[in-house]
């Protein structure tokens, strides 16, 4: 018997930010202490493979620097001066703060802010029942997904595709626009099978040679933001040379002869000149996908990193419509599954509590919002209370000066609930500590896969931290709300009626089974069908003002972005940030293998692993800019400018540089990360960020 068939194992769902949500093994040691993390090999997704970073989730759990008391600001915003706080009276302040605050300028100068720093549905999504009942400022949460999935919409109608597991049953798998090594290994754990059962080719379309184009059989790397140039020059060949499935086409989709006529001028020559790809390479691809009938695209989110996003995703999904390849086991397209689970959280998040009347505001735009802008704040109050959960905006968010500018204003008063001391927390006025997903009860669901995973409390926290469920219990207690609906719960109630509401359970019978596979039958997740437009076509001729979408922003935000310059059909749209004269660059923010958005950041073999804030430039780039290999760099743009090591680097095209990782604001020389450089505005048509959309100029650091 092995080692770790003889320790006492716990299961459990990984939290994080990823479409992965893998199902997990953790060892446990006692019942404060765990050892090594698994992944659980008879799910069938997971497969028993995990990322390293989660594999070493002691380092996170029993890290020394972890927050394990409340923290009342003592000196100035930022100096790094705090005294300690029973947890009665940390939230008793925040709670007569926030009360002030309201009775000077109304209930929506409070906006509580969170994201995914869990997904976990009871921790991340109850802070909605405390908005809604206080009638706080709305939350339009648009950094991750709203491009993609706009995109994708837009085509397919469903947020839902074939089994991700099919692509082991594939005769050619195109990962695009995900690093999937780095971002979602199980992904590869199935492509990876189909090459050696099936003899499947995998390609891998990216901006740079990363980890998972080193595992291609075809690498295609382009300039960031032409996917749809690509997309549509492939199609001209499908069609040109006989490989479009015409029945298909005919059954299944709204407008076959109008995009083939579109098509006419989008040859692989001018999709080349776009995207920097060859022609061979083009026509290689084409010829590829066109006579692999089991060919299946795994689009990922870098589609929402683009300000013309929304437009690639539904130009690659349509590749798809034109081959014919939904109608194969191991073909299709497939993005997330986002739309089968229909989880009633109605009573988590107080939703019959919403009022309409309450504004919105943009997650994405919390820089302009805290300075602000008329235009962010939609005719309301400042924002002069914050209560943070499950985010570090003042690292992770676009346009980092503002979003720093705002947190610093006096007139501002910010609760920060966090593991550790971050770039967000260090400017808090009370930093309250949390749980991590080993301590507290939840549940999730695998947007990247089928199943809906239980998270149960493994071990006890130390002394001090607590769940996000406990403080939003505790200041409704406070704030006059905690008799309202949904309040007065346990977590594990929560998941009873969420469960009970769909048919699947409880907390105690999921804890026997530890996940539910819930993916559609073939007919409905392939579209045999029919799509999800009530014609049950896909569509080429996208509705970019009509359709309805997860992520869509409440009719009182209208629409957003330059919605009339959104093509007719599938094409490439300069609604990026086209290099200029004054910036001959185009910078990515991709992810870096170690970190997972801001966090893992803190924990000692992922920096060691990551080293230092880098940047990937080409060396006839750096030639011809006077750099060398390890040299300081200085790159900006009119957001500002940020300082870090060049590294050489040829696997990506000449006038594109890469910054991989979301480092600490204080691993940088002047104290300032990354997104400095990156823009709050909103892309059209749903909004979102574009974090590998910018233009920057470089030079050797003074």
């Amino acid at each position: 018997m092995n080692q770790h068939a003889k320790l006492r194992i716990g299961h459990s769902a990984c939290p994080h930010d990823c479409p992965s949500t893998c199902a997990l093994e953790v060892e446990l040691l006692d019942s404060k202490r765990i050892g090594r993390v698994h992944g659980a090999k008879a799910n069938s997704y997971t497969a028993g493979v995990i990322c390293a970073k989660v594999a070493r989730y002691a380092d996170r759990v029993h890290h020394p620097d972890r927050l394990l008391k409340p923290l009342i600001r003592a000196g100035a915003k930022g100096e790094g001066l705090w005294k300690d706080a029973s947890w009665e009276a940390a939230l008793d302040l925040v709670a007569e703060k926030f009360i002030a605050a309201e009775a000077r300028y109304g209930s929506e100068t409070v906006w509580p802010y969170y994201y995914a720093g869990t997904m976990g549905l009871v921790q991340r999504d109850g802070i909605e029942r405390l908005r809604h009942a206080k009638k706080y400022s709305g939350f339009f949460g648009s950094i991750c997904t709203n491009l993609a999935w706009t995109g994708w919409m837009m085509g397919a109608g469903a947020l839902r595709g074939p089994d991700p597991r099919e692509m082991a049953k594939s005769d050619c798998v195109v990962v695009w626009g995900t690093n999937a090594v780095v971002t979602q290994v199980n992904v590869m754990t199935h492509a990876i099978k189909a090459r050696k059962e099936r003899g499947a080719k995998i390609v891998v379309i990216d901006v740079y040679e990363n980890a998972t184009m080193k595992q291609a059989d075809l690498g295609l790397v382009l300039k960031p933001g032409t996917d749809g140039a690509l997309a549509c020059a492939v199609m001209h060949v499908l069609f040109r040379d006989g490989m479009a499935d015409r029945a298909y086409l005919a059954k299944y989709t709204d407008d076959p002869h109008g995009l083939e006529a579109h098509l006419q001028t989008r040859t692989p020559q001018w999709a080349a000149d776009i995207t920097g790809l060859s022609v061979d390479e083009i026509e290689a691809f084409a010829r590829l996908v066109g006579t692999t009938k089991k060919t299946y695209f795994r689009l990922g989110y870098g589609f929402s990193r683009q300000r013309n996003g929304s437009v690639n995703m539904h130009a690659a999904a349509s590749i798809a419509a034109v081959t014919g390849c939904w109608q194969y086991e191991g073909g299709g397209a497939f993005h997330s599954n986002s739309g089968i689970f229909k989880l009633n959280q109605e009573l988590l998040e107080g939703t019959r509590m919403r009022d309409p009347a309450i504004r919105h505001l943009d997650h994405s735009r919390i820089g302009p919002v805290l300075t602000g802008a008329e235009d962010a704040l939609y005719g309301g109050p400042p924002v002069t209370a914050l209560l943070i959960q499950n985010t570090n905006p003042v690292n992770v968010a676009p346009e980092q000066r503002l979003v720093k500018q705002g947190f610093l204003r006096d007139d501002l008063f910010s609760c920060v609930h966090e593991q550790f001391m971050t770039d967000t927390a260090k400017l808090g006025d009370v930093v309250l500590p949390a749980t991590m997903f080993l301590e507290h009860d939840d549940i999730y669901k695998g947007g990247g896969n089928q199943h809906i995973t239980l998270g149960p409390k493994l071990i006890d926290p130390p002394e001090g931290p607590r769940s996000n469920h406990f403080v939003i219990e505790e200041l409704g207690k406070r704030l006059g709300v905690g008799d309202r609906p949904g309040f007065g719960m346990t977590e594990q109630q929560h998941i009873d009626i969420i469960l009970g509401k769909r048919g699947l359970g409880s907390f105690s019978s999921l804890k026997e089974q530890k996940w539910l596979d819930l993916q559609p039958a073939f007919e409905a997740a392939h579209f045999i069908d029919g799509f999800g437009h009530a014609d049950g076509k896909f569509r080429f001729r996208a509705d970019w003002t009509g359709q309805a979408a997860p992520n869509r922003p409440p009719k009182c935000m209208g629409l957003f972005g330059p919605v009339a310059s959104l093509p007719e059909f599938p094409d490439h749209v300069d609604l990026i940030e086209v290099a200029d004269a004054a910036h001959p660059f185009r910078l990515a923010t991709s992810p870096a293998r170690n970190f997972l958005n801001s966090t893992f950041s803190e924990t000692p073999v992922s920096k060691a692993k990551e080293g230092r804030p880098e940047l990937l430039l080409h060396p006839d780039d750096a030639a011809a800019c006077g750099l060398a290999n390890g040299d300081r760099v200085e790159i900006g743009n009119a957001r500002g400018e940020v300082v870090l090591h060049a590294r050489l680097f040829d696997g990506l095209k000449r006038g594109v540089v890469v910054a991989e990782g979301i480092w600490p604001n204080s691993a940088h020389e002047r104290g300032e990360g990354i997104n400095v450089l990156t823009g709050a505005d909103a892309p059209a048509p749903y909004g979102g960020a574009a974090f590998h959309d910018n233009k920057v100029w470089l030079r050797p650091a003074k």
